[in-house]
């Protein structure tokens, strides 16, 4: 039917035709109501069974990929007028892959409302200014199967059993009447995309029954001389004539249309010239040549000599150093720049005390009360200690104290003499001095101890673990006895403070190097 510029159709002025086929025409109007342009498309007929399920499709589809359905009359829908060209390759292949994932995306939001489109063609793929529009779900199926023998468009087939869809684009299942759902948008989804990249239709044939035939039966086409490998891969599993060998889901298409995009070609449409490849070819050797050079010299360039570090420690003004023997030798923090060591002023509690090598000032460490032996977590952020019969830890940066460990392994009123901290966080500690006890391991956030693994008594499985003890050699001064419970630690020499108490003397320590100032030995 023909209708005439400046006719009126409810609100709608009819401005122009702007397109016909076999269903129907395509009508630009005007809605005053909105101030806006629409396109009103009419059924040759009163409405037909496939406007009915064209506006059931799209009026529950609000996607910026697929057109928006405005109003239904009874032989026409008013729908979203779209400024743009139908879709047509050859395309490069950056567009062609943007427009496929945008495809993709629409088809998705489609089937996830079971929803198939059942004639997805470049002619029902508009071209924008923003990107593609997906027109024309007239053929969509909706909820149950659709048989062959149902009204139909098809091509160049007519008849009273045509079958739904374009010729030229549909799918194995829909030639032969079977039921169609997702996987058949996907394979007619493949034939487009090969016609975006080349130009030309995968199955085109002289007559119906050579289409039909080339469908069902003939190999995809491939795309490796113009496309990369793993697009060519996506495009033949699209082209999987069984159903089940396709991409199951619009979504996981789109996912893998993305990957190809973000990584370099493997292939491009237009070969380098020889010419050009043998450029290429002379460059990477360069480069390789270039990056061997910068890694031989890292490698064999000359290190530096080891540095000798010396340093005295006097007691913080006002306090004097407490006996190796009951608070145990200073620590060094794991990177070398950190000591901390036990002090005390005259009728006060001994503290522990921390200070950097590189300053002269040392600071108290409150709620270090009659600590022992203290010991440095892995990445110097905390220091683990013995004090009134209980393993502690204190947090250097908040000054938190927190008892770990306490009754049922360590004696009442005996002190940890030792820990050592593993970098998973696990401590390992001995519970009492001289007491046939074994050793015990917990969690560095607290919690239960129990007996430390080990191959035999008293040998605890070691791995992983920072030494407890100092890594600085302590002994006692010139003519005094060794302390007990002191033992030495490999790499570090030159250390002494003084065992007599009345006679307080500077801690002296010659490191061999500061990056093995906390190695485990």
């Amino acid at each position: 039917m023909a209708v005439a510029a400046g006719t009126h159709l409810g609100p709608y002025k009819i401005v122009a035709l702007i397109g016909q086929g076999g269903m129907g025409e395509v009508y630009r109007a005007h809605d005053p109501r909105l101030g806006r342009d629409v396109a009103i498309k009419f059924s040759k007929e009163q409405f037909t069974e496939r406007f009915e399920r064209e506006a059931r499709a799209v009026a529950s589809l609000n996607h910026p990929n697929i057109c928006t359905l405005f109003d239904v009359g009874p032989n026409y829908l008013v729908m979203e007028l779209i400024e743009g060209t139908p879709l047509k390759g050859p395309l490069p292949l950056d567009q062609a892959l943007r427009y496929a994932a945008q495809i993709c995306d629409a088809l998705d939001a489609a089937h996830r409302k079971e929803i198939t489109h059942r004639d997805l063609k470049p002619a029902n793929i508009l071209v924008t200014k923003t990107g593609i529009k997906l027109l024309d779900f007239g053929l969509a199926k909706i909820g149950p199967v659709v048989n062959a023998n149902e009204a139909v468009t098809g091509m160049a087939i007519t008849g009273e059993r045509e079958i739904l869809g374009t010729l030229y684009y549909m799918s194995p299942e829909q030639l032969e009447g079977k039921p169609a759902d997702a996987r058949s948008d996907i394979f007619s989804f493949g034939l487009v995309l090969y016609e975006m990249l080349t130009g030309k239709r995968a199955f085109d044939e002289a007559s119906p029954a050579s289409i039909i035939a080339a469908i069902l039966e003939r190999p995809a086409p491939s795309i490796v001389a113009i496309a990369p490998a793993a697009l060519d891969r996506l495009l033949q599993r699209c082209l999987a004539k069984d159903p089940d060998n396709r991409w199951q889901s619009a979504r996981d298409l789109k996912a893998e249309l993305e990957w190809i995009a973000a990584v370099p070609a493997e292939t491009t449409s237009s070969l380098p010239a020889p010419k050009s490849r043998r450029w290429l070819v002379a460059a990477a050797v360069v480069v390789i040549a270039l990056i061997a050079i910068i890694v031989g010299y890292y490698m064999l360039r000359p290190r530096p000599a080891e540095r000798v570090v010396k340093f005295s420690i006097l007691p913080p003004e006002g306090t004097t150093f407490v006996n190796v023997a009951q608070a145990g030798p200073p620590a060094l923090s794991p990177d070398g720049r950190m000591i901390v060591f036990a002090a005390q002023k005259a009728g006060q509690d001994r503290l522990l005390w921390i200070r950097p090598l590189d300053s002269l000032e040392a600071r108290p460490l409150p709620g270090t009360e009659g600590a022992v032996v203290p010991f440095w977590s892995p990445d110097g952020s905390s220091l683990g200690f013995g004090a009134q019969g209980q393993l502690k830890k204190i947090d250097l940066v908040g000054g938190a104290v927190q008892v770990l460990a306490s009754s049922r392994s360590v004696p009442a009123g005996q002190p940890v003499p030792n820990g050592a901290w593993s970098a998973d966080g696990r401590i390992l500690f001995a519970p009492a001095i001289n007491a046939n006890t074994g050793l015990f391991t917990m969690s560095a956030q607290g919690g239960d101890e129990s007996p430390a693994p080990g191959k035999g008594r008293g040998k605890p499985a070691l791995a992983g673990f920072s030494s407890g003890w100092s890594p600085l050699s302590v002994s006692p001064a010139p003519g005094k006895r060794s302390q007990s419970g002191v033992r030495r630690v490999a790499g570090i020499e030159g250390a002494h403070i003084t065992a007599d108490r009345r006679r307080q003397r500077p801690l002296r320590s010659t490191a061999r190097r500061i990056s093995r100032l906390s190695a485990v030995r």
